[in-house]
C-alpha cells in the first residue's frame, strides 16, 4: 500500500485515504455473506413411475437384424424401437450364451449421423458377433455407369 505524506510546504493533505474504508467494507461484506442462512427447504414433486414397454421386441437366440430406414426409424427384427431400447436389447443379447449374431443393415439414404450413433452404441455394448448386411448393394456406389 502506498501512503502519501503530503507536500513539504506545510499545506494540509486534500485527498482522503480510502484504503481503511475499503477494508471495512470488505469485512462487512464477508460478515453479511457468512450470516445469510443456507436455503435448506425442498420442494417434493411426485413424478410418474416408468412402466416397462408391453411390446418388447423379440430377441432371437441365433441372429438379430438391426435395420436403419431412410426416415430414421430403427427396426429390431422388424419391430420399431428407440435408441434406448436398442441399448437394453444389446445388453440382453450380451447376457445370452452363446451370444447371438447382430446384423446391421442401414438403408442407402439413411442418416449418417444416426447410423454413427447406432454403431457407437453397438461398440460400447461390446457385442462380439457383429456384421454388416447388404454391402453388395453398394458395390457400384460412386462408379461411373
Amino acid at each position: 500500500m502506498a501512503m502519501s505524506g503530503g507536500k513539504d510546504d506545510g499545506a494540509p493533505m486534500m485527498e482522503m485515504n480510502t484504503t481503511p474504508l475499503i477494508d471495512v467494507m470488505l469485512v462487512l461484506l464477508i460478515m453479511f455473506i457468512i450470516t445469510i442462512p443456507v436455503a435448506t427447504h425442498s420442494v417434493n414433486v411426485n413424478l410418474p413411475q416408468a412402466t416397462p414397454p408391453t411390446n418388447q421386441p423379440h430377441v432371437d437366440p441365433v441372429k438379430n437384424k438391426l435395420i436403419l430406414t431412410q426416415d430414421g426409424q430403427i427396426l429390431w427384427n422388424g419391430s420399431s424401437i428407440t435408441e434406448g431400447n436398442l441399448i437394453s436389447l444389446l445388453q440382453a443379447t450380451k447376457a445370452m450364451n452363446p451370444e447371438p449374431e447382430l446384423q446391421f443393415q442401414p438403408d442407402a439414404y439413411a442418416s449418417y449421423e444416426t447410423a454413427n450413433r447406432l454403431l457407437k452404441d453397438i461398440t460400447e455394448s461390446k457385442v462380439t458377433k457383429f456384421g454388416f448386411v447388404g454391402n453388395e448393394n453398394f458395390a457400384t456406389f460412386g462408379k461411373a455407369q
